[in-house]
């Protein structure tokens, strides 16, 4: 691999290769089309309109089913890590959590075409399937830190998101293409969104391969093979309470569960705001988040390269005041043309700003700590994704359906966050890190 991406030799001594970079960023790319698909554009707002048949509760229901997955996720993932950790096994875990989301995945698309006779099971099936997804998210984050050092690992990471992006595009335009199809031949939504999720899964699984192939676990086992469960949760234990030894990297977690919850917003209900609140078509929504990925591709790697040069305080700085701008805008724009532009502009900041906070954890974290801590900021993501969408479900809830009163309360985490990002001091916080690893040595 050329100079301009190093590796720090405490980790490991193997070379990384560029195929190797590749095919970690090409797990980006298969993972991207579930979330486009199942949680951000097609799957959700189906599920509220049919599966809930459209009830005062049903997008109530959604968030809270989402909450749900991620409750898992937040106790799940930590622990996980940490046994990734002891074992050197992070693609281990990596490939069951694939297998599984792709195959909970397959197995929603029969349930789904049930309607709301099988609601019960479309329910657990769909967690079942975000719990997987979401921990595959975490342990391919996990290697990041191994791929680059703290100078480019911002570039690194918004490869893999710029990457992401193109498999969540072509994984919803192929997904377009079957919708408009069918819907010219005369078939209903229940007979064809199904065949959605059958799509998503099987490009899931087609394009993670090069990730199981060529991707090298670098870590060495440092836990005997009789190691019990209570160690493990031991770990975990200590794990939180040593964030106290790195105060920087703490004050971040928590402007990233502000921030991430009205991100977790953007994600998991744009389509059903754009079906409830605008009266977009489905047709019209997955046209409109095609062109949000393409804004979002470009968002994520031009901002990698913008973070790696102003550094990466200021990058999500300004990404989050534009989010505040793009929550502005659709609340006062409440128009489907306003609608497109705060959704482009939240395209371009939306890769930059997981990108970014993804990068930032590893810069903070201690190498020997990689994976614990990244299912640490899992489970402050996934938190997120329990706290922004509940707040928006509770209030449409409360307010008969007030989807644009709702968009605005959520909106405010971005402020929030922005205001506790200030109190993150980067470079101090990587003195914290590497003062750490010394004395580990």
């Amino acid at each position: 691999m050329s100079d301009d991406i190093s590796v720090p030799s405490a980790v490991q001594p193997i070379p990384v290769t560029r195929r190797e970079v590749w095919s970690w960023a090409m797990y980006d790319f298969a993972n991207s089309g579930y979330t486009t698909v199942v949680i951000t554009a097609i799957f959700n707002a189906f599920f509220v309109s049919v599966v809930a048949g459209g009830a005062d509760w049903a997008t109530l229901l959604w968030t809270t089913v989402v909450a749900i997955s991620y409750v898992i996720v937040m106790f799940a993932g930590p622990v996980l890590g940490a046994w990734a950790d002891r074992r050197a096994a992070k693609k281990r875990v990596l490939f069951w959590s694939t297998l599984g989301c792709v195959l909970t995945t397959l197995l929603l698309a029969p349930a789904a075409a049930q309607g709301d006779a099988l609601l019960w099971l479309v329910c657990v099936l769909f967690i079942a399937s975000n719990v997987f997804y979401s921990l595959g998210e975490n342990f391919t984050a996990a290697f990041l830190p191994e791929l680059a050092d703290s100078t480019h690992i911002a570039k690194v990471s918004a490869w893999g998101w710029s990457l992401g992006y193109v498999g969540g595009l072509i994984t919803l335009g192929v997904c377009l293409w079957w919708v408009m199809s069918q819907q010219a031949a005369g078939a209903k939504a229940i007979d064809y969104v199904p065949w959605t999720l059958v799509i998503t899964a099987a490009i899931y699984a087609l394009a993670s391969i090069p990730t199981f192939l060529f991707l090298r676990e670098r870590a060495t086992p440092s836990l005997a093979k009789n190691a019990t469960a209570e160690s493990i949760f031991a770990k975990l234990r200590r794990s939180v309470e040593q964030l106290a030894r790195y105060p920087n990297l703490r004050r971040f977690f928590w402007a990233g569960l502000a921030y991430q919850a009205g991100l977790s917003v953007v994600i998991t209900l744009a389509s059903v705001y754009a079906e409830q609140a605008l009266g977009f078509k489905m047709a019209d929504t997955i046209k409109l988040l095609l062109v949000v990925n393409v804004s979002a591709a470009i968002g994520a790697f031009v901002f990698g390269y913008v973070q790696d040069r102003i550094g990466h305080k200021a990058t999500l700085s300004i990404t989050l005041l534009m989010w505040i701008a793009t929550v502005v805008i659709a609340y006062v724009w409440h128009t489907q043309f306003g609608f497109w532009i705060a959704a482009n502009l939240a395209g371009l900041c939306l890769g930059a700003s997981q990108s970014g906070g993804r990068a930032l954890v590893g810069v903070l974290s201690p190498k020997a700590q990689i994976a614990e801590f990244y299912g640490l900021w899992g489970l402050v993501v996934r938190l997120a994704g329990v706290i922004g969408p509940m707040l928006y479900g509770l209030v449409t809830w409360m307010t008969a359906g007030n989807h644009r009163l709702a968009l605005l309360v959520t909106g405010s985490m971005f402020v929030i966050g922005l205001a506790l990002l200030t109190k993150v001091n980067v470079l101090q916080g990587e003195r914290e890190a590497h003062a750490a690893e010394l004395t580990a040595t």
